[in-house]
């Protein structure tokens, strides 16, 4: 079942179990020093943590995990952010993700396809394709994570 609301400028779709395409092979988890070139300050009541992974193209994908602190170790609800065509991770899809976390979702913002860390030529072109398989294995990612509640469809959610 796929539901669609729209929420300001941003559209959340609600996706079933679509974990298929992504295995451990294709994720990478560092717990990395990241870089101070994001557009806002990350909150205390947050980590966050640098991850890749492929989509079924196998372009690889980088993103930041955000996940609150102090959280009970009970699974959580995801979310998955990118920006607008030629954003990157740290401007507006790192800001909302910093944010989600803040309320108690595990988020998820990353670099779609040709654009910033991710990979894929020709490089910073925007193709809604490309994206929507981005999102898809971004989605993927997400349920391979333990912290996160697998166990209700709208508990996994993307943002664009």
């Amino acid at each position: 079942m796929r539901k669609i609301a729209i929420i300001g400028a941003f559209s959340l779709m609600v996706f079933g179990h679509a974990f298929s395409q992504t295995n451990q092979n294709n994720v990478n988890m560092k717990q990395t020093e990241l870089s101070d070139d994001h557009t806002f300050k990350l909150s205390d009541k947050v980590t966050r943590q640098k991850v890749t992974f492929k989509n079924r193209y196998g372009i690889s994908l980088v993103g930041e995990l955000y996940v609150p602190k102090n959280n009970s170790n009970e699974p959580l609800a995801a979310i998955a952010i990118s920006g607008p065509f030629g954003a990157v991770k740290e401007q507006s899809s790192g800001l909302y993700a910093n944010q989600m976390a803040e309320r108690g979702f595990i988020a998820l913002a990353f670099d779609p396809s040709y654009t910033g860390e991710s990979s894929g030529e020709p490089r910073n072109i925007a193709s809604p394709d490309i994206n929507t398989e981005d999102f898809s294995a971004a989605i993927d990612f997400l349920g391979l994570q333990k912290n996160v509640d697998r166990t209700h469809p709208s508990k996994i959610k993307f943002c664009s």
